[in-house]
């Protein structure tokens, strides 16, 4: 795969190439530099400049509210098309560290998974760090999937067809999910992973060669990482999936990766761990494309061919 590049910038396509010297001439403090707020409110103002405008339109737009273990009321918002029988459902983890990221940086992300794969999706604000570290988020991914495959229904949900899926961090707690899953019985019809963190060291190759300059660096993903875990839990394969003891069983995986990624090694040998444990694996890599493209697709076009080829698979997994 993507061993150590001498010239990584050479892999870039035009787009991602202009996007990466525009976002260098604007001179912007890295997320590292702020606070986790100040993160934030930067990621909600200025992510969505980069994603299509207007947004896609979704018949169906509702503000709703699922329960955590704790009796937090986590906000989520529900996309569906319009639809004369009980829709399948997936529930989407955003990325941003663990730490930033929110239902208004992922809204046109999760219109066009309603839209392409023809499901509701339930979009969850699952609580961040560092005010909630791990395994904050890991509780409240899963309490929100039990409570999804329990209540959906109540919402015109066909909870017996449930998926889950997330990019980056959120891609992370979808595979931790899945484990979790498998373990108790509740049945995936897939996970949607978009470039997902899942080792506990950030030691691959594509660490290296893509370590400074190419949208998330590597002091922003420790910050990230810093924020949420302390280095002893680092291991736990709640944090790092890659790490469980045993991978067999799990719902089938569409996973998507960007080729000029820190992460892109990781995906990669997580995908080898979930084949070689017999799953089925459709793997897909964006060539020339940086972390965090598919909430681009204003700036980056390869947007919208992943959200149809993650659109895809959906529709194939609910009808199968």
């Amino acid at each position: 795969m993507s061993s150590h590049h001498t010239n990584a910038r050479s892999l870039l396509n035009p787009a991602a190439r202009t996007l990466l010297d525009r976002v260098q001439r604007a001179g912007r403090p890295p997320m590292h530099a702020m606070t986790a707020t100040q993160a934030r409110e930067f990621y909600d103002t200025g992510g969505p400049i980069l994603d299509l405008q207007p947004a896609p339109h979704v018949d169906r737009v509702q503000d709703i509210t699922v329960p955590a273990r704790d009796g937090h009321a986590m906000p989520a918002r529900l996309y569906a098309p319009r639809s004369n029988t009980a829709l399948p459902v997936l529930l989407y983890l955003h990325g941003g560290g663990f730490t930033v990221g929110s239902l208004t940086t992922h809204d046109v992300l999760c219109r066009q998974l309603s839209r392409q794969g023809h499901c509701a999706v339930v979009s969850l604000d699952y609580r961040l760090a560092p005010e909630h570290r791990f395994p904050t988020a890991v509780h409240d991914a899963w309490d929100a999937l039990n409570w999804l495959q329990l209540h959906g229904q109540t919402l015109g949900l066909d909870s017996s067809r449930l998926a889950i899926g997330g990019d980056s961090a959120g891609g992370t707690l979808s595979a931790v999910c899945a484990l979790m899953a498998r373990d108790a019985g509740l049945k995936l019809a897939l996970q949607l992973l978009f470039y997902p963190g899942c080792g506990s060291r950030q030691d691959t190759a594509s660490h290296h060669s893509f370590a400074e300059g190419f949208m998330l660096d590597k002091d922003t993903i420790a910050w990230f990482f810093d924020n949420y875990i302390d280095a002893p839990d680092r291991e736990d394969w709640r944090f790092a999936p890659g790490n469980a003891p045993d991978h067999s069983g799990l719902a089938p995986c569409w996973m998507g990766l960007a080729e000029c990624d820190p992460l892109v090694d990781e995906g990669v040998r997580y995908a080898d761990t979930l084949r070689m444990a017999g799953v089925p694996v459709d793997l897909e890599i964006y060539r020339g494309v940086i972390h965090g493209f598919i909430t681009m697709g204003r700036a980056i076009p390869d947007a919208l061919k992943a959200h149809a080829d993650a659109g895809r698979a959906l529709k194939h997994a609910f009808e199968s």
